[in-house]
C-alpha cells in the first residue's frame, strides 16, 4: 500500500467540508474522486497534501503524515497539482517556475531531473525562456504537471486538470497521464468530468456533500446509467 487514510474530516474554520473519509491507494494505482462542484474533491485533496485543516490518519508509505505541513508532505512523496494550476507563478519563465519545483532535491540530481522532464514535455523545452502567463491553457497544464514531477512523488494528486481544455487538448493531456502511469506513480484524480476519468482509472469513488457515496471499478464507471445515478446523488 502507498497511501493509506482513515477516518479524515476536513475543512475550513468551523466548516467541516469532508467527513469519514477512508481510502487505501495501492502502488502505480489510478484513484478518480468524482463528484459535483462543493462535493469536498478539492477539499480532500488539499487536505492529504497538508494544505487544508484536517483531523485523521494520513499515512504514506508507513509514514504518518498527519502531522506534518505540506512542505513537509512533499518530501516525503506527495505532490499536488491544484484546480487552475496554481502551483504556477505566472511572471517567470518555464525554466524559472521548472527550477523552483527541483528546489526540494539534492543540488546534483536537479540538471538530470530536469533533462528527464523536458524530454517527457518537449514543448516546455521549445518555451524555456517564455514566462509561464503566456502560455497556452494546455501547456499551463502540462508546466504544472512538470513541476509537480520535479519533486520526484510517489503519489500525484490531480485537482481537475481538465478544467478549461477543449476535446483535442483534453485527449493529450490523457496521453501524457498515461505516461506518468509508466513512471509507476500512484495518481489520485479530482474530476468532474467523468469520462475523461473512465479513460485513465482503475476505480472511482464518488463524493456527496463531503463523504463517499458511492464507489467501483473502471467498468463501472464505463456505464452511462451506473454513473448518472451515482452523480445525480452527488
Amino acid at each position: 500500500m502507498t497511501l493509506g487514510i482513515g477516518g479524515l474530516h476536513a475543512g475550513y474554520g468551523r466548516i467541516e467540508v469532508c467527513r469519514h473519509i477512508d481510502l487505501q491507494l495501492a502502488d502505480g494505482e489510478f484513484l478518480a474522486v468524482l463528484g459535483a462542484n462543493g462535493a469536498g474533491k478539492s477539499t480532500l485533496l488539499g487536505a492529504i497534501a497538508g494544505v487544508v485543516a484536517h483531523r485523521g490518519s494520513i499515512d504514506l508509505d508507513g509514514t504518518q503524515l498527519a502531522s506534518l505541513n505540506a512542505r513537509e508532505r512533499a518530501r516525503s512523496g506527495l505532490a499536488l497539482v491544484p484546480e487552475g494550476r496554481r502551483n504556477l507563478f505566472s511572471p517567470l519563465t518555464v525554466h524559472e517556475n521548472l527550477q523552483l519545483g527541483l528546489r526540494l532535491l539534492p543540488a546534483a540530481d536537479r540538471t538530470r531531473l530536469l533533462d528527464e522532464i523536458l524530454s517527457m514535455f518537449p514543448i516546455l523545452g521549445a518555451r524555456r525562456t517564455q514566462a509561464a502567463g503566456l502560455l497556452s491553457g494546455g501547456e499551463q497544464q502540462m508546466l504544472a504537471l512538470a513541476v509537480a514531477l520535479a519533486r520526484r512523488p510517489s503519489v500525484l494528486l490531480l485537482d481537475e486538470p481538465s478544467q478549461g481544455l477543449a476535446p483535442l487538448l483534453l485527449q493529450n493531456l490523457a496521453e501524457q497521464i498515461r505516461a506518468l502511469r509508466s513512471m509507476g506513480l500512484a495518481i489520485v484524480l479530482a474530476e468532474q468530468n467523468h469520462r475523461f476519468a473512465a479513460q485513465l482509472c482503475d476505480r472511482y469513488v464518488v463524493l456527496v456533500a463531503g463523504e463517499i457515496g458511492d464507489e467501483g471499478s473502471r467498468d463501472q464507471l464505463q456505464d452511462a446509467q451506473h454513473v448518472a445515478h451515482a452523480l445525480m446523488a452527488a
